[in-house]
């Protein structure tokens, strides 16, 4: 989600603080983009690394890590710098240049979880990330849902807008990808996210709340035998043509 919150917003760093101790939900997340994730990967928006290491746990043949933020490189080259298969570099969406840039790398996939919501020129943002795969790479998204429960947590993160499997499709196809795939993601997220930023104007992502969750992640997993249609967060995945 780092995309845009450096550690001079004082909402997205402590967030990212906070989301460090939810092991399992993080691990959650890539669980459900695992089918679609390469050997060859791109996370953008990595922060202090709480998707990196999950990433890392797919076996990849080669990850690279970016942040626009030199504080957040310089913590994750302190965390993942001895792993010779993790590179860490600067990028900022949208960009022009990152098919030059990366061609050498050879991406087959790029992943950004909680960070097209922080742009502005989100289709721009991912056109970039297909620009720098080779033909039949991924684009992975993970992004707030439910434009209808946006509210104080929102704003204060620097969230430009929530989606839904509508609104991601048209962004993944403006931005020239066949899309092969949409859900909704965590919908005992839903309640929480309304009432303390929707219904109280809270604005502050609470420690208690996320422990609370962290701790039932076991059951909230269970989601998949009632695929009711809403959720607090929404994947699209896109692919490159060949």
């Amino acid at each position: 989600m780092s995309q845009q919150a450096g550690p001079e917003d004082v909402h997205g760093g402590a967030t990212l603080e906070t989301l460090a101790e939810a092991k399992r939900y993080n691990a959650w997340q890539v669980e459900r983009l695992r089918p679609f994730i390469g050997k060859r990967i791109l996370e953008v928006g990595s922060g202090i690394g709480n998707i990196s290491s999950e990433l890392l746990a797919t076996n990849p043949e080669q990850l690279i890590l970016t942040d626009m933020d030199e504080a957040y490189r310089t913590r994750l080259r302190d965390r993942f710098g001895s792993d010779p298969r993790v590179t860490v570099t600067d990028l900022k969406l949208p960009d022009q240049t990152l098919m030059s840039r990366f061609a050498d790398a050879r991406l087959d996939t790029a992943v950004a979880l909680n960070v097209i919501e922080h742009i502005d020129d989100h289709v721009g943002a991912v056109a970039s990330m297909a620009s720098m795969l080779i033909p039949g790479g991924r684009v992975l998204l993970l992004v707030p849902a439910m434009p209808s429960i946006y509210g104080k947590m929102d704003e204060a993160l620097g969230h430009y807008r929530r989606y839904d499997p509508s609104s991601l499709r048209g962004l993944l196809t403006d931005a020239g990808l066949t899309v092969e795939h949409l859900s909704w993601f965590n919908r005992a997220g839903v309640p929480g996210w309304w009432l303390h930023g929707k219904v109280r104007g809270r604005a502050d992502v609470p420690v208690g709340g996320v422990r609370l969750f962290e701790a039932l992640v076991p059951l909230f997993r269970l989601e998949r035998f009632l695929p009711l249609p809403f959720g607090q967060s929404v994947i699209g995945i896109g692919r490159k043509q060949l």
